[in-house]
């Protein structure tokens, strides 16, 4: 093997060039004769459009174009659609609201787009849109998923009660027979704070228009180019081929960079009616208003459990706030995504879940870091240990009592996945050894002279992930050795350089430095899936393992030539001094680039020109199913409410890894958002008004340095049965274990005060009232 192989730390390739500014992100492209787009927000968070006057503007310096929505709509522009809609509990169609680019007679949400001007200058347009003079009628708003659902004022007329749908899943019969037969249903009202997902690069875009071939560019900060294209090309009636989207380095995405946005069509449509290149770069605030928000749920759960802990069925309803429009995936991250993981690693007989799709006046809402498996953990995670609590079990006993053992698999679940592989109990065991869990109560009394709370939590969590669609990947080698990886996922900081380049090191026996990785031309790659769903490294590593065989059997046919020998003959081999294809049971060999090298002169395209040309599509047969077990301790200091993390382990399975040290990274990147949700981040609107109140950090809480605790991270590898390299996706799972794992540590710490649910955020001040308010010896000091 390559000292550069699978399963080696090998630091990230990109990050040289990242560190010393040289990476090209979409604001850094600059574009001769380039024009600059502001959107003008609403904003009321409902209000009747009654007029637009834009005469002002559209004479102001600078100006080029004022659009509103009646431009879009006179050129035939449509509105950005919902793919993913879900049919009622009675098998009737949703309330498919799809997506304006521009409001034309009414703005739902405070930031919904109501015009656009395009200038010279980003300072230009900004003036200019102060001058534009809408007429508006403000109306009452529903902010609020509770009052919106309980006669609040209609976001849409044709949505009786605000409800977007009414969904289920699972069998209702036999939970109500569990709940019947049980010895103590246990309950919970549960809130999954609304995230605003603030990636450090905001979202950017640039068009521009080739009016003699009639093609068009999109350079954009996403996720996927060839979703980017096929979505907006439906929205404004173009061919695909006529269209180009590119993505270059991208500054985290979390989800929220896979989706089509208003912004991108505007900046499009400028572009070719102008005929000059059209720019959009999102300020923090406009992020904060426009970015797809995240989570948003309210959940009841009940569960029945027998006289042991022994859990027998699960009941789950769900409102999930779906903002004022569907974005492109918003019902079915609060539906399919999430709730089939909701009976975790347990052997739940019986599961039924409903899920209430709400309208309000907010910004829609989609997929962020996890898209609904955290919020389906944080259920079954926080009623474990309302479980334990109620039976007075220790948490990891009642976890014990109801695993899914290693013999079962594969294991049905009763929302019908099947688990391929996993030791829940032994990655238990595992982190509570590590977490020196025995030693603990000692701990907590020490804590208690110096005026702390200290409590411990755990979650033993799953995921399902790295399923889905194909992915392709194209292998070109020149005739120096030199590879080119043309592949349609999209590294957001992930580091896919890297791992692709190890993993050709790996199967080829090639240094690093001879590979290039291209990602995010629509032009270049013919296809791709793009990234979401902790996809990349196991469906887009395997697509590229397997044009890596294909390219070693065509090489095995020149190599057969250059050895004299019948291709069969010929076997490939890689070790420390890279790739070489020998003579089965002699010392005559030749390397790959000598292979390479041969090739290419035969074909007579010279030692830089091509020698192999290879594509190859991989589809998933299942998805794959990471999990593992985090245990949090925190101190909450008395007199001020203060939560501190002492400790933090983790101990997963993600199959086999590619590398460690970029797994790790991702990793504790998940666990600091779950942190980030568990302790300080929320999104809050004023009920009355419907302005967003936390519409900034200094108001919108995100976790940083001094928060983040040292985390002790550990591995136990099973390989997974139905991914062609053993691997499990890994780049959401710190996000899903982190978040009840630090709630259940705060409700311990607060467990003498009888609290036994603790909303997030956990706040010094939520945490300080729940202190001073339950504890008049406290109170009194």
């Amino acid at each position: 093997m390559t000292k550069f192989g699978i399963g080696q730390p090998v630091p990230r390739t990109e990050d040289a060039r990242l560190l010393r500014g040289q990476g090209r992100y979409t604001d850094d492209i600059v574009l001769p004769g380039q024009l600059h787009l502001h959107v003008l927000r609403s904003p009321h968070a409902s209000a009747r459009i009654l007029g637009i006057d834009a005469a002002e503007a559209r004479e102001a310096p600078g100006v080029h174009a004022v659009l509103t929505a009646a431009d879009l709509a006179a050129a035939g522009i449509g509105d950005i659609p919902c793919l993913t809609p879900v049919r009622n509990r009675d098998g009737s169609e949703m309330a498919n609201k799809a997506r304006p680019v521009l409001a034309a007679d009414h703005a739902r949400f405070v930031g919904d787009p109501v015009a656009a001007v395009i200038a010279e200058t980003p300072e230009q347009a900004r003036d200019a849109a102060e001058l534009i003079l809408v007429d508006y009628a403000e109306l009452p708003s529903s902010t609020d998923m509770v009052r919106a659902r309980s006669g609040g004022p209609a976001v849409w007329d044709d949505a009786p009660g605000n409800l977007c749908f009414d969904w289920q899943k699972g069998d209702a019969a036999a939970v109500d027979a569990a709940m019947a037969a049980a010895h103590r249903v246990v309950a919970l009202d549960l809130v999954n704070n609304r995230l605003v997902p603030n990636s450090m690069e905001a979202r950017v875009c640039l068009a521009d228009h080739d009016g003699d071939t009639g093609r068009s560019r999109l350079w954009v900060s996403s996720q996927g180019v060839h979703f980017i294209r096929r979505a907006i090309a439906g929205v404004m009636g173009l061919k695909e081929a006529d269209l180009q989207v590119l993505t270059g380095d991208v500054g985290g995405g979390f989800g929220i960079k896979i989706f089509l946005y208003p912004e991108y069509v505007l900046a499009l449509f400028a572009a070719r009616r102008l005929g000059r290149p059209v720019k959009w770069t999102s300020d923090r605030s406009e992020a904060f208003l426009a970015d797809d928000h995240g989570r948003d749920n309210l959940t009841r759960a009940e569960l029945a459990v027998d006289r042991d802990g022994r859990f027998l069925g699960l009941r789950v309803t769900t409102r999930a706030n779906m903002g004022a429009y569907l974005s492109n995936y918003g019902p079915y991250v609060a539906t399919e995504a999430g709730t089939n993981m909701l009976s975790g690693v347990y052997t739940v007989p019986a599961v039924h879940v409903r899920v209430e799709g709400v309208f309000t006046n907010t910004t829609p809402v989609d997929a962020y870091r996890g898209a609904g498996r955290p919020e389906a953990a944080y259920v079954i995670e926080r009623m474990a240990d309302a479980v334990a609590d109620e039976l007075g079990l220790d948490p990891a006993e009642v976890r014990r009592r109801n695993f899914i053992p290693p013999d079962a698999m594969p294991y049905r679940t009763p929302l019908k996945h099947v688990y391929d592989s996993g030791d829940f109990a032994k990655n238990l065991e595992d982190a509570l050894v590590r977490a020196d869990y025995a030693g603990f109560p000692a701990r907590r009394a020490a804590a208690r002279k110096h005026g702390k709370l200290l409590g411990i939590g755990m979650a033993t969590y799953i995921e399902s992930c790295s399923g889905g669609g194909p992915e392709q990947a194209t292998i070109q080698v020149a005739g120096d050795g030199r590879i080119t990886v043309l592949i349609g996922t999209q590294s957001n900081g992930q580091g896919h350089e890297t791992s692709y380049k190890q993993l050709l090191a790996d199967r080829l026996g090639v240094p690093l430095e001879a590979v290039t990785i291209v990602q995010g031309d629509s032009d270049r790659i013919g296809f791709g899936s793009g990234t979401g769903g902790s996809r990349s490294i196991p469906v887009g590593g395997a697509a590229l393992a397997e044009t890596a065989a294909k390219v070693i059997e065509t090489a095995k046919l020149k190599a057969a030539d250059l050895l004299e020998a019948a291709a069969v003959d010929v076997e490939f081999t890689v070790d420390a001094d890279g790739g070489r294809f020998a003579i089965v049971g002699t010392d005559r060999r030749v390397s790959f680039q000598e292979v390479a090298r041969a090739a290419a002169e035969a074909a007579g395209t010279g030692t830089g020109g091509l020698a192999f040309d290879e594509v190859a599509r991989w589809t998933p047969p299942a998805a794959t199913f990471p999990n593992g077990c985090h245990v949090c301790e925190i101190a909450i200091d008395i007199d001020t409410g203060v939560p501190t993390i002492e400790r933090y382990t983790v101990v997963d399975d993600f199959g086999t890894v590619l590398n460690p040290l970029l797994l790790a990274g991702q990793v504790h990147g998940g666990i600091v958002q779950g942190i980030g949700q568990a302790l300080l981040e929320n999104t809050v609107y004023d009920p009355d008004t419907g302005q967003l109140l936390t519409g900034s950090f200094m108001d919108y809480g995100m976790p940083r340095a001094d928060v983040v605790p040292f985390i002790d991270f550990h591995l136990n590898r099973v390989p997974s049965t139905t991914n062609a390299l053993g691997m499990k996706g890994a780049g959401e799972a710190g996000t899903i274990g982190a978040t009840p794992a630090v709630i259940n540590a705060v409700v311990d710490a607060l467990s003498e005060f009888g609290v036994r649910h603790v909303d997030m955020p956990a706040t010094p001040q939520v945490l300080w009232r729940l202190i001073h308010g339950r504890d008049s010896r406290i109170a009194a000091e």
